[in-house]
């Protein structure tokens, strides 16, 4: 955003209609921060230290919202665990956003898939237990969380093996992988 040359570059890719991006912890951060220049991602929230002010690194529940993101198309509803490792992921519209107006696409839930801002449930504190937004066309998401962590069902804390196909078969998050490969064609 400090060099010209390099903002044009990006303002370019992002406005293409065949582009799309997923920015996953620090590539979430950087989405954020690049919110200005991404079309519909004006009302992103900045993503600050958690509210536990201690880096937070273990498995948490989250719920998957029904939003336009084409990462997460056909999971919403979908409660999982998954992977996080952050210390910066509270959702914070003091500085940028709106959060009346911010497309949401995950959510922290508690162990009664509630979505909540309590501690351990919700890691860094985000009102509502958000965790993931995305453009008003679903091109771009922006997500603290790693799915990429939790790609097998052995990598997660519980599934039911006997209905996913046992310890080795790839895990629900795949499909986040198998959408973005669907969306190009």
């Amino acid at each position: 955003t400090f060099n010209e040359r390099l903002s044009q570059q990006f303002r370019q890719f992002f406005a293409r209609t065949d582009t799309f991006g997923l920015g996953v912890c620090n590539g979430c951060q950087m989405f954020a921060e690049l919110a200005d220049i991404i079309p519909g991602a004006q009302d992103w929230p900045r993503f600050t230290t958690n509210q536990s002010h201690r880096f937070e690194a273990r498995l948490s529940m989250v719920e998957v919202l029904e939003s336009p993101s084409l990462f997460l198309q056909g999971m919403a509803g979908s409660r999982l665990p998954i992977a996080v490792a952050h210390g910066e992921g509270y959702a914070n519209f003091q500085y940028r956003g709106d959060a009346d107006k911010v497309v949401r696409a995950m959510r922290f839930v508690d162990n009664h898939g509630q979505p909540t801002e309590r501690y351990p449930f919700n890691p860094n504190g985000s009102a509502g237990g958000l965790t993931a937004v995305t453009t008003a066309d679903g091109r771009f998401t922006a997500m603290m969380p790693h799915p990429e962590r939790v790609l097998r069902n052995i990598q997660m804390s519980w599934t039911d093996l006997a209905a996913t196909g046992g310890k080795d078969a790839l895990s629900p998050w795949m499909r986040v992988w198998r959408n973005a490969r669907k969306w190009v064609g």
